[in-house]
């Protein structure tokens, strides 16, 4: 069968989700399965397509309507202008993440000394990989799943940046302090995720599920952050978009002095900053006797 008659097919049995997301995902698929340009693709219409490549396209087309994000089977996702690799075993990084790190790097940018990071949840180290492009920091990143650090070790090496990751429960592992404590923790309410769209419900629960309210990280982090953060360090995490007000109020419960938040290109609530207090010592002078 030629392109033009396989695109047209596979558009068919994916137009239930609408026809120009349709044409995109089939066109994606083919393209990764052929192992040429989506360009390429649009210059050879005529070309035959191979019986394998064929069968292996239609494997694929079923999974998408199964629900099975095309990130896992192309196993490909840009985030902040970087290709990273992503599986089952990962969070598919989003568009509203580039929010974190804009504002990282732009708190960064005119920081004369080398700051430490530490990027909680990594996942496929989106995050910390993307810091570590942009700015000059020292940058550690833990994930609770060796499944998911093996993931972020890969996507470092493809996209050459040092990082050091290990395994740790949020701040079980952490024995140190940092400038910056970053963080795309699970915060959606454990009731929601069965509402959730098809192709969310086949990501990694584990890093979906924020308990009962969509709040036990920011719980954590509250907490424990102070402990791991250098005077005038901060905290920054994402959340989802109604949880603005109750983060800050978990947040302004622990040792910090400035709290904000930014909006993403949706307009919605999604990060919220906190600075550490700095500590400030005055010595009196004792005049000495003679």
């Amino acid at each position: 069968m030629k392109i033009r008659e396989l695109l047209k097919s596979g558009i068919c049995q994916l137009n239930q989700t609408g026809v120009e997301e349709a044409i995109l995902k089939a066109r994606i698929l083919l393209a990764h399965e052929m192992q040429i340009t989506s360009q390429d693709l649009s210059l050879h219409l005529e070309k035959e397509v191979s019986q394998e490549c064929e069968q292996k396209f239609w494997k694929e087309i079923e999974e998408l309507k199964q629900g099975m994000p095309i990130q896992y089977l192309t196993n490909q996702q840009w985030f902040y202008g970087i290709e990273f690799y992503v599986n089952h075993h990962v969070l598919i990084p989003q568009p509203d993440t580039e929010i974190l790190v804009e504002e990282v790097i732009e708190v960064l940018k005119n920081s004369p000394q080398k700051r430490k990071i530490l990027d909680l949840c990594t996942g496929s180290g989106a995050i910390a990989i993307a810091l570590a492009k942009h700015t000059n920091a020292k940058i550690k990143a833990a994930d609770i799943s060796e499944q998911a650090l093996k993931i972020a070790r890969k996507n470092a090496n493809l996209n050459e940046v040092e990082i050091e990751f290990f395994q740790s429960n949020m701040f079980e592992n952490v024995n140190e302090k940092f400038d910056w404590i970053v963080s795309n923790p699970p915060y959606i309410e454990t009731k929601t995720l069965q509402n959730l769209p098809q192709e969310v419900k086949n990501e990694p629960r584990l890093a979906l599920n924020g308990g009962k309210d969509g709040l036990d990280f920011y719980h954590i982090l509250g907490k424990e952050a102070p402990k791991y953060l250098a005077q005038g360090g901060f905290l920054a995490v994402e959340i989802g978009f109604n949880q603005k007000e109750k983060v800050m109020k978990i947040l302004k419960d622990s040792r910090f002095c400035e709290i904000y938040s930014k909006k993403d290109l949706g307009g919605n609530d999604r990060i919220v900053v906190r600075k550490m207090e700095e500590i400030k010592c005055h010595f009196r002078l004792k005049s000495k006797k003679i």
